[in-house]
């Protein structure tokens, strides 16, 4: 007994499997068969794509995919990996558009959590000064490091604005405190 199978492609599994027939000649007491491959059958494309830059997402997108006449009357996936707070850097409408032509598309989307940054177990919040919580902030957004450095000195200079700005207002509340505890001369 010859079980050849589907004569199409029905899963992404069977993605780079060739596909055939069987031609049998039976008779009685013997039997001759003829395996023929199929070589017209439904294209599958199975693509990845891990998002490591939110720069253009959507072109780095239709980069990963096929060209519109390869995907055209094929079954193409894409899997995408990315952090989750990208998500609405995506244009998913545009992706749709650019794989129309393809018998059946799936996006697969697969948004990553990212992993809290921990403070060591003798630290908290309140022992970090607002420059550190900044940077930490920077790591947990993923923000590349020469960004990182350019953003800190930026900070840097608005942190010390606001420390001069408090200095001032402190100094003038203080004068204003005494001119209203200030008896008037008599004459």
């Amino acid at each position: 007994m010859i079980y050849s199978g589907s004569i199409e492609r029905v899963d992404f599994g069977e993605v780079k499997d060739d596909k055939f027939f069987v031609v049998a000649d039976v008779e009685k007491g013997k039997t001759k068969m003829d395996w023929r491959k199929l070589e017209e059958i439904r294209p599958f494309h199975d693509r990845y794509l891990k998002l490591s830059s939110q720069k253009d997402i959507t072109d780095q997108v239709i980069s990963a995919l096929p060209a519109p006449d390869i995907m055209e009357d094929a079954v193409v996936r894409l899997v995408m990996e990315y952090p989750r707070a990208w998500a609405p850097l995506i244009d998913d409408g545009a992706i749709q558009d650019y794989a129309s032509g393809a018998f059946e598309f799936h996006f697969v989307k697969r948004p990553q959590m990212d992993e809290r940054i921990r403070l060591p177990h003798d630290q908290t919040v309140v022992d970090l000064t607002p420059a550190e919580l900044l940077e930490k902030f920077w790591q947990a957004s993923h923000v590349p490091e020469e960004d990182v450095k350019v953003l800190q000195e930026l900070a840097a200079e608005i942190l010390q604005e606001e420390e001069a700005d408090v200095v001032v207002g402190m100094i003038g509340e203080e004068s204003e405190g005494e001119e209203s505890l200030a008896v008037p001369a008599t004459q």
